[in-house]
């Protein structure tokens, strides 16, 4: 027979999953029809639960649009490896844990990509959300490591955030050609020489 803490534990679990179950019915919702086409019905029945229960997880929208945002982005986990990369002033490391996270996240589950399409164009409230919480981190890291590499002397003197936006920017554009349109890959290109070309064509272009 279970003891309490087993039996908590087990509640406890299941409304974890049941939560995550609710973000994922909502994620493939919100990727193919948008915001505006989705109703809290739809994701229930997706769900397979009572529209109030949705409400009883996620009290609003803005919860569960946050949830979602926390289940699809690796933003963290990114941050944490190019920062150790960053310790040791190893560039070309800190461009490859970056771009090689973002294409890797992105080709594994390519519905955020579509989600953040749609919740700017709508002008939904996720992509102000998104862009505050994970993207703003990701250009203020990666610019104010250009920053104490050009004081270091080792980059031109430039606008640091627009430098770091143009190395997103080329993940970025690789990423919406292949996941959004559909264009094939080069044969023979892996994300890991995808990244290290990228990286090689803008550090010859900073560099001092």
């Amino acid at each position: 027979m279970p003891t309490l803490r087993e039996s908590k534990l087990k509640v406890r679990l299941s409304a974890e999953e049941r939560r995550r179950h609710i973000v994922e019915a909502a994620v493939d919702l919100f990727s193919r029809k948008g915001f505006r086409g989705t109703r809290t019905r739809e994701i229930a029945e997706a769900a397979g639960i009572s529209e109030a229960m949705i409400f009883k997880h996620f009290a609003t929208k803005r919860d569960l649009y946050s949830a979602i945002i926390e289940v699809k982005s690796a933003t963290e986990e990114l941050l944490a490896s190019a920062a150790s990369a960053a310790h040791r002033k190893d560039d070309v490391g800190v461009l490859r844990a970056v771009g090689l996270k973002m294409i890797e996240q992105t080709e594994a589950d390519p519905s955020l990509m579509r989600l953040l399409l749609f919740s700017a164009l709508e002008g939904h409230e996720l992509s102000d959300i998104f862009f505050e919480s994970r993207v703003k981190k990701l250009h203020e890291f990666l610019s104010d490591y250009i920053h104490r590499r050009i004081e270091d002397k080792r980059f031109q003197r430039m606008n640091a955030l627009i430098a770091a936006r143009g190395f997103i920017g080329m993940v970025v554009h690789y990423l919406l050609i292949h996941e959004l349109f559909g264009v094939k890959r080069p044969p023979r290109s892996s994300p890991e020489e995808v990244v290290e070309l990228f990286a090689s064509i803008f550090l010859r272009g900073i560099e001092r």
